[in-house]
């Protein structure tokens, strides 16, 4: 922490609220919050792991409590489990979190969580684009069509990239825009193309541009 950390925290924070009013109040269809410090791993009752707020979190209650939809859906590829986002939306039926994480990482989960409304799956490490793919065809796509959210939210993380140390997943720009293009796809059929993406981790600079750049031509849906 430093002098600046609690307002660019509250900034964070809010820039999730203010992209839900934007993108529920119809003047933008999607949003990318280009924000620091993230947030998926701070819970409801702690910070954890860089995260001071629980960002994409906060959006999502402003969108249930404030707007009153009534179904959310919660995507985070971070290389990381979002434990801090499971924490505080695992008891909520409104919501539907699907993730996937390195497993033998920080914040080291025990497993996949099975309760209703949760499909978080861990891969081994150097599991790469196949075995990611795998689990957004199998297990993410089909849970997101039953549930058929209002809006999708995106913990954005890109940590998982092979060029970033902080984690051995192995994937590459080619897969976060395919996985974007899957979900902007899910978000025309059930929730008038709304999607709201917040950015979690990415801590080398040039495949975090790469992949956050492939991640927004997506979502504004440029060539």
């Amino acid at each position: 922490m430093n002098p600046f950390t609690v307002t660019a925290a509250l900034r964070a924070a809010g820039a999730a609220v203010q992209a839900t009013d934007l993108v529920l109040g119809g003047e933008v269809s999607a949003a990318f919050c280009a924000v620091r410090p993230p947030g998926h791993h701070a819970e409801y009752r702690n910070a954890m792991g860089f995260c001071f707020f629980n960002n994409v979190a906060v959006g999502v209650r402003h969108a249930l409590d404030v707007h009153g939809l009534e179904r959310v859906a919660l995507i985070d590829f971070d290389v990381h489990h979002g434990n801090g986002s499971e924490d505080i939306l695992r008891d909520d039926e409104r919501v539907l979190m699907c993730s996937i994480y390195e497993k033998g990482l920080y914040p080291f989960p025990d497993g996949d969580d099975k309760r209703p409304g949760m499909v978080n799956v861990g891969l081994p490490s150097r599991s790469g684009s196949e075995a990611f793919r795998e689990v957004v065809t199998q297990r993410w796509l089909p849970a997101l069509e039953a549930f058929r959210p209002q809006l999708i939210y995106i913990s954005a993380g890109f940590d998982a990239h092979r060029d970033d140390d902080m984690g051995n997943l192995a994937l590459l720009e080619s897969d976060y825009e395919w996985v974007t293009q899957q979900l902007m796809a899910v978000a025309r059929r059930h929730c008038q193309g709304r999607v709201i993406s917040c950015l979690e981790g990415g801590y080398v600079l040039s495949p975090l541009a790469r992949s956050a750049g492939a991640h927004v031509k997506v979502l504004i849906g440029a060539d």
